[in-house]
């Protein structure tokens, strides 16, 4: 096992150095100092049950058509 060390900023990892392989390898990323995850995703906050019936309380129409009619026009 060969351990190296560098940097992860922004989604890319900057080895201090590298090696030559023959082939490519599996590998561990760990973390050594704590981090604070950006919370830009979605959170359970952002979904809400009532809400979506708000929205849909005069909708006629099938749900799951308009969900595959979507994902067929996306395609």
């Amino acid at each position: 096992m060969v351990q190296l060390t560098g940097t992860y900023y922004n989604g890319q990892v900057h080895l201090e150095k590298s090696i030559q392989t023959k082939k490519p390898l599996r590998i561990i990323i760990t973390f050594q100092e704590e981090i604070e995850a950006d919370n830009e995703g979605l959170q359970l906050s952002d979904f809400s049950f009532l809400k979506s019936q708000k929205l849909l309380h005069d909708y006629k129409g099938s749900f799951s058509d308009e969900v595959i009619t979507e994902r067929r026009n996306a395609v």
